[in-house]
């Protein structure tokens, strides 16, 4: 299996789609949070539901977004059952010699039970970073590309001014200069629209978030399996 963790709005549960349809697999998608429940058993019972799904529908791809709900460090935050944990491992390994394969997601990889890094369970990690300026330029052309703009719009610009923003602040950013255009009842976004909406919209991956995920990747890459390449982990 595999753990694709990151910044918010980075693209991860997009990744894990595309992964899971490169394969040709089946896919089945589930929110941790909503897998959880205040009666004794339950949450237990939906993954081994879920599992039972995904077997019947082998070759199968099980992604898991806000893993970190269910599967918390026994010394974490959250009080997530041990049980709940415990099933999740057991159907993971079990899953294996079913043609099950999990993806888990996740913006907390900190709280995360070291036990699913081990061999046999999601033992490729994946970090999935802030677009750079290219992946930006790339990211803006894609929502802009039926925006009606202005011939002074230089999306290259846009990229260069917009460090440190996820692909989902691009999208609330190209949504607000749209906006700024209607509400000026004009025809075309400009780049006034954009250098506007640049001063609403901030970008959420601040320098203190990098530096932690930072932190984070070194702290995962000592846990993982050290007979694995580790090139695979990012």
């Amino acid at each position: 299996g595999a753990l694709i963790y990151g910044p918010p709005g980075c693209g991860k549960t997009l990744l894990g789609r595309a992964l899971a349809t490169e394969t040709g697999a089946n896919m089945i998608l589930v929110r941790g949070p909503e897998i959880l429940s205040k009666w004794s058993g339950e949450s237990e019972k939906a993954i081994r539901e879920i599992f039972r799904k995904a077997k019947a529908a082998a070759p199968c791809v099980v992604i898991f977004d806000e893993l970190d709900s269910l599967a918390r460090s026994k010394s974490g935050e959250g009080g997530v059952s041990e049980t709940v944990l415990s099933q999740l491992l057991t159907e993971i390994e079990e899953g294996i010699s079913s043609r099950v394969v999990v993806i888990g997601i996740t913006n907390r990889p900190d709280v995360l039970d070291n036990s699913l890094l081990r061999t046999g369970r999601l033992d490729l990690v994946l970090y999935v970073e802030p677009p750079d300026e290219k992946g930006r330029l790339e990211i803006i052309k894609i929502l802009t590309k039926k925006m009606p703009l202005a011939n002074d719009i230089k999306l290259q610009e846009i990229a260069v001014a917009t460090q440190n923003y996820s692909g989902a602040d691009l999208a609330a950013l190209c949504r607000e200069a749209a906006v700024l255009a209607m509400r000026n009842n004009s025809t075309k976004i400009s780049s006034q629209d954009f250098a506007n909406s640049l001063k609403q919209v901030k970008p959420s991956i601040t320098k203190e978030v990098d530096q932690w995920y930072n932190t984070i990747r070194e702290s995962i890459s000592n846990v993982v399996p050290k007979k694995m390449d580790t090139s695979f982990y990012g």
